[in-house]
């Protein structure tokens, strides 16, 4: 899937919501470890320590853990499955998988929290970097929703507007297959000459730079919903025969992201509170003359592929579960990983989303060890909430046993 970056890029949605509330009833805050790997700092608690942990009905949970328990029961006991920050393989995870994915098809809650409590051991996720150990456990949680279009496959003056598929020219280029200095980063261009360039820009492809290599998977009717789904990396196209397409990211031109929302706030066209999806939408429609200029301060293209079957499809290769996927920095953060969310909901003064969550995707927006993209499905209701979500919150990894006696035994 693409490099999701959060709807809050686009939206600017500036209001932030307050931080996430303290159980009453939680254990008092652990001491720091005096080691940890750089950038992440793991601290062990119990179970009581994850506010609401008991209260979480569990719903949709079970169906978002079978999925990534499933992937890792079927890849080699030895393959690395980890990052850089948390070193684990395959075989560390199947056995808690084991007992997860022989539960049945659908357990009772009770059922699955016994499983999870014998079978992983909490710990506080936070980052070295910071020196006020309360600071260093809260990070930014925004959100993200699968974006509906109505599109054609043929090109008419209502479906105007291209999706196009991956260029075969385009390169990715993992820099630390060259040097592990460089490992985690890489670059995106085409060969010109002999020489690797880059890719061309948002601008030289809207005007014409991939024009006549039969690209285009599909047509779309709006420029402002293509432009969205580019932000949000998949989508669900309503064609006029009554039939459903679903697309996901392909590649992207390596170019860097800008956001439209800040431009215009910066040039004095809307104020920051107006720009949200709506306002921006609004703005285009009463400037359209103006709207090639808009898009075009974003370089950042996206390139699309047709999905088969359900969706959307995160970064770990599995379908996304709404309500309980999460984006996060694959740096620190191994996909597949199950973890205790606590924050706030979007849009209020403070009422708590506390839930057990799966670590099913990644975006280039979502840098940091506290950091999460919520995935709320589809549909407007979908949109509303990515779109206002801007909590304070922290995360506990529920590290499966082996990898966990590593981990204390480390501190």
């Amino acid at each position: 899937m693409k490099p999701l970056l959060p709807i809050l890029t686009l939206c600017l949605a500036l209001t932030a919501c307050g931080t996430a509330q303290e159980d009453e009833a939680k254990a008092p805050r652990p001491e720091r470890p005096k080691a940890a790997e750089a950038g992440l700092v793991l601290i062990p608690v119990g179970y009581d320590a994850l506010p609401g942990w008991s209260a979480d009905d569990l719903d949709g949970a079970f169906q978002a853990l079978n999925r990534s328990c499933a992937r890792l029961l079927a890849t080699a006991p030895d393959a690395t499955v980890g990052t850089q920050a948390l070193v684990s393989t395959a075989a560390d995870w199947q056995p808690a998988c084991q007992v997860v994915t022989g539960l049945g098809e659908a357990p009772e809650p009770a059922a699955l929290r016994v499983a999870l409590e014998a079978h992983y051991t909490p710990f506080l996720a936070t980052d070295v970097a910071e020196t006020d150990p309360d600071a260093a456990q809260t990070g930014l949680f925004t959100g993200y929703f699968e974006v509906d279009l109505n599109g054609a496959r043929e090109r008419s003056e209502a479906f105007a507007t291209p999706l196009y598929a991956r260029p075969d020219d385009l390169i990715t280029v993992d820099l630390g297959t060259f040097d592990l200095a460089l490992k985690g980063k890489g670059i995106v261009g085409m060969v010109n000459g002999g020489r690797l360039v880059p890719y061309p820009t948002r601008s030289a492809i809207e005007a014409g730079a991939l024009a006549g290599r039969g690209l285009e998977l599909l047509w779309i009717d709006d420029p402002m919903d293509v432009f969205l789904l580019q932000v949000q990396g998949s989508g669900r196209v309503a064609l006029p025969d009554g039939g459903v397409v679903r697309v996901g990211f392909a590649a992207d031109n390596g170019r860097g992201y800008r956001s439209i929302g800040r431009k215009l706030i910066d040039d004095g066209e809307l104020e920051p509170h107006q720009a949200n999806w709506d306002g921006i939408h609004r703005w285009i429609e009463d400037n359209p003359e103006r709207a090639a200029a808009l898009f075009a301060y974003n370089p950042r293209f996206i390139f699309f592929r047709l999905l088969e079957g359900d969706g959307p499809v995160g970064a770990e290769g599995v379908v996304l579960t709404p309500e309980r996927s999460l984006a996060v920095d694959t740096r620190y953060i191994p996909l597949g990983m199950p973890l205790w969310l606590d924050t706030t909901h979007p849009g209020t003064d403070g009422t708590p989303l506390r839930r057990l969550m799966v670590a099913q995707d990644r975006g280039s927006g979502i840098r940091g060890v506290v950091r999460g993209d919520f995935f709320w499905g589809h549909g407007d209701a979908a949109l509303k909430e990515a779109g206002r979500m801007k909590s304070r919150g922290r995360y506990f990894l529920l590290l499966p046993n082996p990898l966990a006696e590593r981990v204390r035994a480390s501190l």
